[in-house]
């Protein structure tokens, strides 16, 4: 039986360079309705608003030539 490590694995959130956000760990996608839209352990939302799948990520980020370098700032 594999373990159940959702108790324990953290949420990680991975901003890509001119790309979507990878989400890694136990998440649960909801739309603004509470209806789930994805249960998973790995995912890619989009940031460039153009994905036609909203919150999802398609690869319009590609053909849209969407530009950020995903880089973080020191606080």
């Amino acid at each position: 039986m594999a373990e159940d490590t959702s108790a324990t694995s953290p949420v990680v959130v991975k901003v890509e360079a001119d790309g979507p956000l990878e989400v890694q760990g136990p998440v649960t996608i909801e739309g603004s309705d509470g209806v789930v839209l994805d249960v998973t352990e790995r995912t890619w939302l989009c940031r460039c608003g153009q994905s036609n799948n909203k919150p999802f990520c398609d690869g319009s980020h590609r053909r849209s030539g969407f530009n950020d370098p995903g880089l973080g700032t020191s606080k």
